[in-house]
């Protein structure tokens, strides 16, 4: 593992150059972020001025020079005007820094003469053996360390998936969506112009992060395509990676070269490498993150039976239709199924999928849902709900939380919930125990498909 990309997430001290007293400013934010989300190494402000910076009751002094600094800085975030930036880097480098998220813009997204500023500063870095981030980034979080060295929101829930954007702004509007949908985050990382590290490299931290279970990469182009490629596979064997490429169109693909200088190239191409490299691809943010909950949360299943449980028709038939449309097999022993039918009045069905009726109470779903867990040749299970005045779903997320938790959660399982406000309390409370919860039945079933496509490519290549 490369020790100045694993200084990125885990330093022991950061300073923030160009650091700023004035609330509004990005160098006051990245202070105020490190201090509210927790950090416990040492923080360090670098301002010409000297200005003492106060955040929440806690008084920094100010350093005109990252020289001046008294320890040693293991990652400094660069937040001064660009024209500034390569005489920061190579002072950073006399001082003996790891790692530089450089948030300033102005670069190569600029055109040839940006392009040439930002040769320069990598050089210099290299000729000091530092990283590079971006430049042209919002900055850098890893929960399990009370990381937020970024501009953006405070309150990122922890979790088990690693979330990379090319993109400054959609970056930090994902980052406040996650905290919205109770989706748990490793890290978020902002790579912007990829002058120097890159998606390869974060790839290959993840991959052996004992905190990320599955990565999810806005990505507009790549740099180094073999690499990525090659990396990207290797990760796929251990870890889930998702993909929302934009581009696609040919207008698309100008706008992007404007963006970050990237070069986007062919979409069929990128199309056909995700394909080789295991890489599961969604073509909006909302999919990318219903595949991201199945992925960083649930284990791979152990066989290709699928079991719906749900208490309407409609949505039953929904979820076929996506089950059907996605590639999952529903399980037909009826032999088995016939097991349902303790937890169901006279008039239910237990063909799959398994309709226990409107009148469903709290007992039947909780019934069923232990019976499927228990059986062996169940492999997957979905348990739908439409919300009546016979069971509040706050009881019945409650009641899959109890029993999921109790079977040793060695089964994927995915909950739909259709209904309204205690519906959509329900399905927080599921997010945030990790148990992939949506409002719709066909996303749940698609977000469990995407599951078993990585498993399936995996097992394609030898891999158990």
């Amino acid at each position: 593992m490369d020790e100045n990309i694993r200084a990125l997430f885990r330093p022991k001290s950061v300073a923030v150059i160009g650091a700023s007293e004035k609330p509004g400013k990005i160098g006051y934010a990245i202070m105020k972020n490190l201090v509210e989300y927790g950090y416990e190494g040492k923080i360090y402000a670098v301002n010409v001025k000297g200005v003492e910076i106060e955040i929440n009751g806690r008084r920094f002094k100010s350093y005109k020079s990252i020289l001046d600094v008294p320890d040693e800085v293991d990652m400094a975030v660069i937040v001064v005007p660009a024209k500034f930036v390569p005489q920061v880097v190579e002072e950073c480098g006399k001082k003996g820094v790891k790692v530089l998220p450089i948030i300033s813009s102005g670069f190569g997204e600029l055109g040839p003469e940006g392009k040439k500023v930002e040769e320069q500063i990598v050089e210099t870095a290299k000729k000091y053996g530092m990283r590079i981030l971006g430049p042209n980034i919002f900055g850098v979080v890893y929960t399990p360390d009370k990381l937020n060295a970024t501009f953006g929101p405070t309150d990122v829930m922890p979790g088990k998936l690693a979330l990379i954007s090319q993109s400054g702004a959609l970056g930090i509007a994902l980052m406040g969506w996650t905290i919205l949908e109770k989706v748990g985050l490793s890290a978020v990382v902002s790579i912007g112009n990829k002058a120097d590290i890159d998606d390869a490299d974060l790839l290959e931290y993840f991959k052996d992060d004992e905190n990320t279970n599955a990565i999810l990469i806005y990505l507009e182009g790549v740099k180094d395509g073999r690499r990525f490629i090659d990396v990207a596979k290797d990760v796929s064997m251990e870890k889930p990676i998702v993909v929302i490429k934009a581009g696609r169109s040919e207008r698309g693909a100008r706008a992007v070269a404007s963006h970050t200088g990237s070069l986007a190239g062919s979409d069929r191409i990128y199309d056909a490498a995700f394909k080789q490299c295991g890489v599961i691809r969604a073509y909006t943010i909302g999919e990318a993150f219903d595949y991201a909950r199945t992925l960083s949360n649930l284990p791979e299943p152990e066989g290709e039976n699928f079991v719906i449980i749900t208490n309407g028709g409609g949505i039953g038939v929904m979820a076929t239709d996506a089950a059907e449309e996605s590639g999952l097999h529903l399980y037909d022993n009826l032999e088995d199924l016939k097991v349902f039918a303790n937890f169901m009045p006279p008039f239910g069905s237990y063909k799959n999928p398994v309709d226990l009726t409107g009148m469903a109470r709290g007992d039947g779903y909780e019934g069923a849902i232990r019976a499927a867990l228990q059986n062996p040749n169940m492999h997957s299970i979905a348990v739908l709900y439409c919300q009546t005045a016979v069971l509040d779903p706050r009881e019945l997320a409650d009641i899959v939380i109890r029993e999921y938790n109790e079977s040793g959660r060695k089964k994927p399982l995915v909950v739909a919930i259709v209904g309204g406000i205690e519906a959509r309390e329900a399905i927080e409370r599921l997010n945030e125990e990790g148990i992939p919860a949506y409002p719709e039945p066909d996303r749940a079933v698609k977000a469990l498909a995407a599951l078993y496509r990585w498993s399936r490519w995996k097992h394609r290549q030898g891999r158990p």
